[in-house]
């Protein structure tokens, strides 16, 4: 308003100009106080806890590029005294691309090119190394694998092929280099191990948990935790198969296939291997499922997908479950039914464990990890059940009761 005003006088003087700069350099002085107080409203890191990128060594010979070309990257804290030989590797999540348009919009930001990458990141959740926040984890090797090639670290050089564009889809490659690496940095001596992600990280990790286990030492105790990765294979509210077609296109689109468990691939189409119900049928080594039943994600992109066809009440319901009503409540419950019969099979599993959560959010073991305000079942938070059950000091089948249930969400 003030600079408005000041340019609608039609003749000024020179001191009218000078007064005019000084007026409009001290409302943008101004603004960038207001912009800087905002922005340390959010709470300082600790600088301890912020870890450098590393590019890949091995990745060139290998081939392994992110989408645009770039080389693909992690960020490693070391180990120490009793987690000297004790390994955490944790998978960015990030969605992905099902189009060579969407690709090649992706090859432009961080998730698809290692040019946008944060050249440090704050490690928090569990991979922090504050044992008050991270308690059996906070003093192992951890690394964070940045997530650049859109298909969960699994698409395939020959797929590029089918497109004139330089896009190179070589997620797998970019998971076998970057494990070679650190395969070559100590880890083949590991004692202990665990494979996490989040979202696609989290649905990366069921895909390459056996691929990890495999590749190191035979009395090394190897698990994964899938954080937000068990996607459901059901119609969205109009009736089409939304999450069923994206992963068909993903999967078509860059030979995730080849990466698939080949006895699910041989039995069925392929994409459907993708879904963890069909996926975790195969997998031998130790899983533990973090997951909410309203995951706002999914809902969002799978459940209740921005379409013109939506009334305006599911626009509305589809972003703020506080704001459904008591009809589009049933449908929500109705997912999370969908979501307890998924993984009912898995339920019975010995080895197997999870934490099923009745909160509306997504991506919880670096947000609510292990803190006072954490999430809770039966008063346990997700760091306590995971170690837990990683430590086999008791076994973990948290199932929470139906939203809005549980207070600590």
């Amino acid at each position: 308003m003030a600079i408005r005003s000041l340019l609608q006088c039609r003749t000024w003087s020179k001191s009218d100009w000078l007064l005019a700069s000084i007026g409009i350099v001290l409302i943008v002085y101004s603004f960038s106080l207001s912009f800087n107080s905002t922005s340390d409203s959010i709470p300082s890191v600790d600088r301890s806890d912020l870890v450098k990128l590393k590019l890949s060594s091995k990745a060139k010979e290998r081939g392994a590029f992110c989408l645009d070309g770039s080389l693909p990257g992690y960020h490693f804290h070391k180990g120490s005294g009793s987690g000297s030989n004790s390994w955490l590797l944790y998978l960015e999540g990030g969605g992905g691309c099902r189009t060579i348009e969407s690709c090649s919009a992706r090859a432009m930001t961080r998730l698809g090119s290692s040019n946008f990458f944060e050249h440090e990141v704050p490690f928090f959740g569990v991979l922090s190394s504050d044992p008050s926040q991270n308690p059996d984890f906070f003093n192992w090797n951890r690394v964070m694998i940045r997530y650049c090639d859109g298909a969960c670290f699994s698409g395939h050089p020959e797929a590029e092929f089918k497109n004139e564009t330089r896009l190179f889809f070589r997620g797998q490659l970019i998971w076998e280099a970057i494990m070679d690496e650190l395969l070559s940095m100590g880890m083949s001596h590991a004692k202990r191990a665990m494979l996490t992600g989040c979202s696609a990280g989290g649905l990366s990790t069921l895909i390459h948990c056996d691929y990890f286990r495999d590749h190191l030492p035979k009395d090394a105790t190897v698990k994964c935790v899938s954080d937000g990765g068990y996607i459901l294979n059901v119609l969205d509210v109009l009736g089409n198969p939304t999450m069923g077609s994206f992963f068909h296109d993903v999967v078509t689109l860059q030979s995730v296939d080849k990466s698939l468990d080949q006895n699910c691939v041989a039995k069925m189409e392929p994409s459907k291997c993708m879904f963890p119900q069909e996926s975790l049928k195969n997998i031998r080594t130790p899983v533990f499922l973090v997951n909410t039943a309203y995951d706002y994600w999914q809902i969002q992109n799978g459940l209740v997908p921005d379409s013109p066809d939506l009334d305006e009440r599911w626009k509305i319901c589809r972003l703020n479950i506080q704001e459904c009503d008591a009809a589009q409540m049933k449908v929500l419950h109705g997912f999370r039914s969908s979501l307890i019969d998924a993984i009912g099979e898995f339920h019975v599993n010995k080895e197997g464990g999870m934490f099923i959560n009745s909160c509306n959010s997504h991506c919880q073991i670096r947000e609510s990890w292990h803190s006072a305000t954490s999430t809770r079942i039966e008063n346990k938070t997700i760091a306590e059940s995971v170690g837990d059950w990683y430590f086999n000091r008791k076994p973990v089948k948290l199932i929470d009761c139906p939203y809005p249930c549980n207070a600590s969400c």
